[in-house]
């Protein structure tokens, strides 16, 4: 891997986050380390914060409101806004505020990727089946190469996440998945494990088979 073209991009760690993810303080040790990581390796940080304005203008389409109008979550009028202290932003680092899912919509991240000579992106954040899978799959067609650390990542509930987890890993063909250990070591320029598609659709799945669908998704015995 070549550190001089790769970004580290964190989806939506923010004080809001806290309304039911699962295993969120996982998610947040797991990005703890991958920063620190990335940090020592010269890997810009970059952080993705949602943000609603508190009087709805510009809010997504029947997105859930208070009964005074207010957006029910990421109103820039609460500190909840805010990345989570323990994966605090440092000087060094760039945030880009973002009003829809995905982290390329309308946002300046292409512009600062394309600055920095990006072209492959280490991801991880929150929601997998919402502002994560939806920034991964634009990440795509901008040509950009993914590394979806899965232990990074989480949702209101397992089979959402999974389910994202799966198709990004079916449709994304310049996906790698790895964890953060895998994701470390690959880093630091060592033998790691990955799962890549090595065809079209590579883990179909029904609801019966979702969970061992995963599974190999999730513990690749390749090493790369």
């Amino acid at each position: 891997m070549k550190t001089s073209e790769t970004a580290l991009v964190v989806i939506d760690l923010q004080k809001e986050s806290g309304f039911g993810l699962l295993g969120l303080d996982g998610v947040v040790r797991n990005t703890q380390r991958m920063i620190e990581a990335c940090r020592a390796a010269g890997i810009p940080v970059i952080y993705t914060r949602q943000i609603n304005r508190h009087d709805g203008v510009g809010l997504s389409l029947d997105e859930p409101r208070h009964a005074n109008g207010e957006p029910q979550f990421y109103a820039d009028n609460r500190d909840s806004i805010e990345i989570i202290e323990a994966v605090q932003p440092q000087d060094t680092d760039i945030v880009i505020d973002k009003y829809r899912w995905s982290a390329f919509f309308e946002t300046s991240l292409d512009l600062v990727l394309k600055s920095l000579g990006v072209k492959r992106l280490i991801i991880g954040g929150v929601v997998t089946d919402g502002c994560l899978m939806t920034s991964v799959f634009d990440a795509y067609f901008r040509d950009y190469r993914i590394h979806l650390v899965h232990d990074m990542c989480t949702a209101s509930n397992e089979g959402a996440h999974m389910a994202a987890m799966t198709l990004m890993a079916n449709w994304v063909y310049s996906l790698e998945v790895l964890d953060t250990d895998n994701m470390i070591q690959c880093l630091e320029g060592h033998q790691y494990a990955a799962w890549h598609a090595d065809k079209i659709d590579a883990l179909p799945f029904t609801p019966d088979t979702l969970r061992e669908t995963f599974a190999t998704l999730t513990s690749p015995t390749t090493e790369q």
